[in-house]
């Protein structure tokens, strides 16, 4: 008996010492009022992101992205696919289409490539500018 649970301890032990891998990426859906066939593209891209087909969802997200460049979502989907591969510089670039092209969503403007404290672009977003003339602690 005190085999087991001297077995048991030491599975619960590296359980919790096992590496995590942090917080899950999601991706967006299509907004409403997006065009039926660019928000199927997109949908299409986002079963591939969830079935981690990274090359596949690459793929359906630059078509999308062929398709309506306009679309935040999709250069958003397409950053958080390339980030998955390894391929930090080209996702920094659609991270910030992204921000760009939708300066109101939060969900891409708390993605980590933007914040301090996960290595993102070393700006944080929570600091007032020295730029803010409404600042005047600089």
């Amino acid at each position: 008996m005190q085999a087991v649970s001297v077995f048991m301890l030491s599975l619960l032990l590296m359980i919790g010492c096992a590496k995590t891998t942090g917080p899950t990426t999601t991706v967006l859906p299509a907004p409403a009022g997006t065009k039926a066939e660019v928000a199927a593209q997109l949908e299409r891209g986002n079963a591939l992101f969830a079935s981690r087909d990274w090359a596949g969802a690459e793929q359906a997200f630059r078509q999308t992205i062929a398709a309506d460049a306009s679309l935040a979502e999709a250069h958003y989907n397409l950053a958080a696919t390339l980030d998955q591969q390894g391929k930090q510089t080209e996702a920094r670039k659609h991270y910030v289409e992204a921000a760009n092209l939708a300066p109101g969503n939060k969900v891409i403007w708390d993605s980590p490539v933007f914040r301090d404290r996960t290595g993102g672009f070393g700006h944080n977003v929570d600091k007032p500018s020295y730029m803010d003339p409404s600042h005047k602690g600089y």
